[in-house]
C-alpha cells in the first residue's frame, strides 16, 4: 500500500468490529435518554429545589458523544482484512501500530469452533503453533463468511 490507498480493493475482504459497536450504540442511547430525563426533570426545579439542575444533563450527553464516536470508529474500521498476501489483524488499541500480518504460506490449516466465535490458524501440521482469533467483534451473520473465506483460501492453495 502506498499513501494509505488500497491497491486492489476488489481482491480483499474487510471485516469490521461492528459486532462490538452494538454495545456502544446501546450505551449512547441510554446516556442520551438519561440526559433528556435530567433536562425534563429540571423544568420542575423551581417548584421542587431538591431536583437536579439542568446542567447535570451535560455529563450524560458528553459521555453519549464519546460512546457514539467510539461506536462509529468500531463500525468503520477493520478488524480483519483478507488480502492476496495473507490475513491482516488489527488490535483494538492503536490498530495502525499493532497490526499483525499472517501470510497464507505460514498457515497450515484453520478451524472454527462450533459456535463461530473463534478462528484458530495452525502454523504446522502437528497443531502445536498457531494463533487464536476471536470472531466476536465481527457481526454474528458475517462470522461464517469470514471462516468460510479463510478455509476456502487455504483449500484453494492446497488444491
Amino acid at each position: 500500500m502506498s499513501g494509505g490507498k488500497v491497491q486492489e480493493p476488489d481482491k480483499e475482504l474487510r471485516f469490521t468490529r461492528a459486532g462490538q459497536a452494538v454495545a456502544f450504540w446501546m450505551l449512547a442511547a441510554v446516556l442520551t435518554m438519561a440526559g433528556i430525563t435530567l433536562l425534563a426533570v429540571a423544568v420542575h426545579r423551581p417548584d421542587n429545589p431538591a431536583l437536579p439542575h439542568g446542567a447535570w444533563s451535560a455529563v450524560p450527553f458528553a459521555l453519549a458523544a464519546v460512546a457514539v464516536r467510539l461506536a462509529l470508529h468500531l463500525t468503520r474500521h477493520a478488524y480483519v482484512i483478507l488480502t492476496p498476501l495473507g490475513i491482516e489483524i488489527f488490535p483494538f488499541f492503536r490498530p495502525a501500530a499493532g497490526m499483525h500480518m499472517v501470510l497464507w504460506q505460514e498457515i497450515d490449516s484453520a478451524e472454527v469452533d462450533g459456535k463461530n466465535t473463534r478462528l484458530t490458524l495452525h502454523f504446522n501440521a502437528e497443531k502445536t503453533a498457531g494463533l487464536h482469533l476471536t470472531l466476536r467483534p465481527v457481526i454474528r451473520g458475517k462470522r461464517a463468511l469470514l471462516a468460510r473465506a479463510v478455509t476456502g483460501r487455504l483449500a484453494e492453495r492446497r488444491g
